[in-house]
């Protein structure tokens, strides 16, 4: 899927930017052969690192990569971006000229008026922005973006009401964890950090909303171990994201359990606090039709639930909420996102997801809460003004439809 984008962002960028380059022909050819490795860091790392989810590369090199692919995304688009400009400022010039033309001076499109079409737009990037400054204005922003990528989350304290919770599990506090995406990239000490900061607060009960890990159990133990460390009063529990299906699911499933994760695989669990009970539900991911596994199933993770109590859902998926709510959940807890990564790509993720980017939302009368990710996959390590986080949800019981504090509905 990723690989024809990526072909069509090394055409462009070769055929507008090094081929019209004063560059001799070596070092167009170098220039070339350049672009192209930084533009198929996916195609390369499939075949011979590894694989697409988890090669096989350390943890600089994977961040030199996601530079090196990042900056050349958004070059691709600041230069699309001025072609169109500058091809639109053309137009109109030329448009005008075919309108007020003195017949004597012969047609309008004469042969060097269609060059805006060769070498005036070729030299565009260079002649206005500049070599320098176009690389700046490149590099610098992707390279804070891979930086905040890997930063470990802070904790992000929200609030909701539910109705049909008890009184006496009013404060109860949800740590959410989404999208960790345990890799090379983001290894056993950066896994340690996240599990620290967890523990620190202290909450009642902690939840994984999938995308916990990247790559085989066999590579992965360390990092993996690391999860045995959480604690909560209540219990840790999870549903699967869809890159867990990606590297042996049913081996992770098994080691999650006996890390001390309750997995809720189409399931639920009712959990006894303070003398009240809480049903915690999970479903799988829909890419377990892939691999000939069930897909997600409500009706089957909340059979036999009871219905006199709050309902919280774990689907790692945002955009399954409008038919989430229409099934008797009180809360859906969501990631898969990642926050859109950056300013302009957050519009692109909302059209994968229903809208559903981050923060909360309300769907048909439910409130939703998409986790901007602990992490992010390692083939896009891009965070631009959308820091990674640990949510810490605060249940209040209080009237239907009142807003979850620090809203987005």
């Amino acid at each position: 899927m990723l690989y024809l984008p990526a072909a069509l962002l090394f055409l462009y960028l070769f055929f507008r930017l090094v081929l019209p380059s004063g560059l001799s022909r070596v070092g167009k050819a170098a220039a070339a052969v350049a672009l192209f490795l930084a533009s198929q860091e996916h195609l390369l790392n499939g075949l011979f690192f590894g694989g697409l989810s988890a090669p096989d590369l350390p943890a600089w090199v994977l961040m030199l990569q996601g530079w090196l692919f990042t900056s050349l995304l958004f070059l691709f688009v600041l230069v699309l971006v001025r072609d169109v400009f500058c091809l639109g400022v053309r137009l109109v010039r030329l448009a005008r000229r075919a309108l007020w033309r003195d017949k004597r001076q012969g047609p309008a499109f004469s042969v060097g008026r269609r060059r805006f079409l060769t070498s005036g737009l070729a030299a565009a990037p260079a002649s206005v922005l500049g070599r320098a400054s176009l690389a700046g204005l490149v590099l610098a922003p992707t390279a804070y973006g891979v930086y905040e990528a890997v930063a470990v989350p802070q904790v992000r304290q929200r609030e909701v009401v539910l109705p049909r919770l008890p009184e006496a599990l009013d404060g109860l506090r949800l740590a959410q964890i989404s999208d960790l995406h345990m890799s090379p990239l983001l290894g056993k000490d950066w896994v340690r950090a996240v599990v620290d900061r967890v523990n620190a607060q202290a909450a009642d009960v902690v939840v994984l909303t999938g995308d916990i890990v990247d790559g085989l159990p066999a590579a992965r133990a360390e990092s993996a171990a690391e999860l045995r460390r959480l604690r909560a009063r209540h219990g840790v529990l999870a549903c699967a994201g869809n890159h867990e299906y990606y590297s042996g699911f049913k081996a992770w499933t098994e080691i999650f359990s006996d890390l001390g994760i309750t997995m809720l695989l189409n399931g639920h669990q009712v959990l006894g606090i303070r003398g009240r009970e809480l049903v915690l539900a999970g479903v799988t991911d829909p890419v377990a039709a892939r691999f000939g596994l069930p897909e997600p199933d409500l009706a089957t993770a909340l059979a036999g639930a009871p219905d006199r109590t709050a309902r919280i859902l774990l689907d790692h998926r945002p955009g399954n909420a409008p038919r989430n709510a229409r099934q008797d959940v009180d809360l859906q807890l969501s990631g898969h996102t990642h926050g859109g990564h950056a300013p302009g790509l957050s519009a692109l993720v909302a059209l994968f997801n229903h809208g559903y980017v981050r923060g909360w939302y309300r769907v048909e009368g439910m409130p939703l809460y998409v986790s901007s990710g602990a992490g992010l996959w390692n083939g896009f390590p891009l965070r631009v003004e959308v820091p990674s986080e640990i949510a810490l949800i605060t249940l209040r019981r209080g009237p239907a439809g009142a807003a979850p504090a620090g809203s987005r509905m």
